[in-house]
């Protein structure tokens, strides 16, 4: 194959029609731009320049291959400077993977923040399921994922974000719909719980807090979504565990809908940014991580922001 000295010879032949002339733009000696032309028509088997007394002319080969070489060095220009770019710290492309969940209720504040502090970093969302983000994150399909820790994923690095309480919600007319204190957990028991889907990390959260005071979630209907999930709590379908960011998005005053707080220690989560440990990106990463947490801080979601 060609080489680039080759090519860059022969292009510089074609532009001066002079071997010295296309020898001093260079920067090398005549007999070296002599010996890589004589290489280049050895590689191509074809005749590309047509040398005499006065001048250099070009074979029609000699045409067709110098329009090709110019197209094949600018391409390795901006290769190079495309390199060149990414390797300046926030810069280039980079993946983000959101659960469900999360998505609707913490990008808002974070997309303002990437664009405003980071402008050289194209960044990309993909919203999907825990197990999917996980499995994309692993095989290198995103650089970071956006969901609840921990992830117990071997060679992922685990960033917490912030912490929040999940709500229990209910029907406005429920029998807990008011009360002057915070509910016991115990209070799930017996109860008709509305969980999300197969794959949903948030519905082995509400599980497992049920689990802790020997409820079950025996509720038959299923939600694919949290706002379907509080619309089916709302027509009396039974009752929820809503995580708190979601409280201002999917509640209202047309939601028929009541809230009540859990003593403490309340069940929660803990939402974090995880990215793989081999990443050569990795110290950055790290730093979004920081960006991210004053972002949720400077938007004043109803979390906990971990320091």
């Amino acid at each position: 194959m060609p080489t680039l000295a080759q090519l860059r010879a022969f292009l510089s032949v074609a532009e001066h029609l002079h071997f010295r002339e296309a020898a001093t733009a260079l920067r090398i000696s005549q007999p070296a731009l002599s010996g890589n032309i004589v290489a280049l028509e050895e590689v191509l088997d074809t005749q590309l320049v047509e040398r005499t007394t006065r001048k250099v002319l070009l074979t029609p080969a000699g045409e067709r291959v110098a329009e090709h070489a110019e197209r094949v060095l600018a391409a390795v220009g901006d290769l190079v400077g495309e390199v060149a770019r990414n390797r300046e710290p926030f810069s280039g492309p980079a993946h983000l993977g959101v659960i469900p969940t999360v998505a609707p209720y913490v990008l808002p504040a974070l997309l303002p923040m990437f664009a405003r502090r980071f402008p050289h970093l194209r960044l990309t969302v993909h919203e999907a399921k825990t197990e999917t983000i996980l499995e994309e994150v692993r095989e290198g399909r995103l650089d970071m994922v956006l969901l609840a820790l921990p992830t117990d994923v071997t060679g992922l690095v685990e960033e917490p974000l912030y912490e929040e309480d999940f709500l229990l919600a209910v029907p406005e007319d429920h029998p807990l719909a008011a009360g002057p204190e915070p509910l016991r957990r115990e209070a799930l028991k017996g109860l008709d719980i509305v969980l999300l889907n197969q794959g949903h990390c948030l519905r082995e959260q509400a599980i497992d807090v049920c689990r802790e005071v020997g409820a079950r979630a025996t509720a038959t209907t299923y939600a694919t979504s949290l706002p379907t999930l509080v619309q089916l709590v709302a027509g009396g379908l039974g009752v929820t565990l809503l995580p708190e960011s979601a409280v201002p998005v999917e509640t209202g005053k047309r939601v028929r809908l009541a809230l009540r707080r859990f003593a403490s220690p309340a069940p929660g989560r803990t939402i974090g940014l995880a990215y793989r440990g081999s990443s050569a990106r990795a110290a950055e990463y790290a730093q979004l991580a920081k960006a991210v947490r004053t972002a949720v801080r400077q938007r004043k979601l109803p979390v906990q922001v971990v320091s």
